[in-house]
């Protein structure tokens, strides 16, 4: 939410909760996986304005009984207890592995995993660290915001169309993360996001890696219908 422009966000936020509205029936959990906002901060009593349609919509979920879980991005990695308390659903700043039907999944945005991007790691500590989150609630939320998604947007266009094409398994840094995780701990579905590109490889004939890809372009995600796990595209 949020880019490249108020007109296309809004569009895409009713598309989004057109989409969950058609879910609502057959759903019993959702995971949301990051970056779901192209920036969120919570200060004590103010929120970022904007996406009310997709807040109504996740409440209504979940005061329907259905669980939802947010996986906090790099995009939306200051996420306190907003969702919670407001909304109902449970956030994970880290992977989870969850089980459901006998299958094995491992859940999460996927940033910061696997080999490589050494830089962004260094950044994302800082930025994880509570002494940087204090000292950012000290400015004043227009301010505050101001600068974020400025340097959220120059990310964004510095990143060009890169996240967009398929590098090969020896070069996705999350299909390598899963290889290496699957030697410690037998799973059956590795699903992230951040890549930003809808993936469903093959892991050693073991497991598959799923990227579930974005609504910017795609309008990818995935469905587990107890059995199987396929990406889907909603249209």
């Amino acid at each position: 939410m949020g880019v490249p422009s108020l007109a296309s966000s809004l569009a895409r936020e009713k598309k989004i909760c057109a989409w969950l509205s058609s879910i609502q029936a057959d759903a019993e959990e959702i995971f949301l996986v990051g970056d779901i906002f192209d920036f969120w901060y919570e200060y004590k009593y103010t929120v970022p304005k904007g996406t009310t349609r997709l807040l109504g919509k996740i409440a209504e979920l979940t005061d329907a009984g259905i669980k939802v879980h947010f996986f906090t991005g790099n995009h939306d990695l200051w996420m306190k207890d907003y969702f919670t308390e407001e909304l109902n659903v449970q956030v994970h700043h880290e992977a989870i592995t969850f089980t459901h039907s006998g299958k094995k999944f491992y859940i999460g945005h996927g940033d910061g995993l696997g080999p490589g991007d050494k830089w962004y790691k260094v950044l994302r500590s800082i930025f994880a660290s509570k002494t940087c989150q204090w000292l950012f609630s000290r400015l004043h939320p227009n301010l505050a915001f101001y600068i974020a998604r400025k340097s959220s947007k120059r990310s964004r266009v510095i990143t060009g169309d890169s996240d967009e094409k398929f590098l090969g398994q020896e070069n996705e840094w999350l299909f390598l993360y899963s290889r290496e995780h699957l030697k410690k701990e037998a799973i059956d579905y590795f699903v992230f996001g951040h890549r930003h590109l809808p993936l469903d490889l093959d892991v050693d004939g073991k497991a598959r890696y799923i990227n579930l890809g974005e609504w910017l372009n795609y309008c990818s995600y995935a469905v587990f219908d107890g059995d199987v796990l396929r990406l889907e595209y909603f249209k």
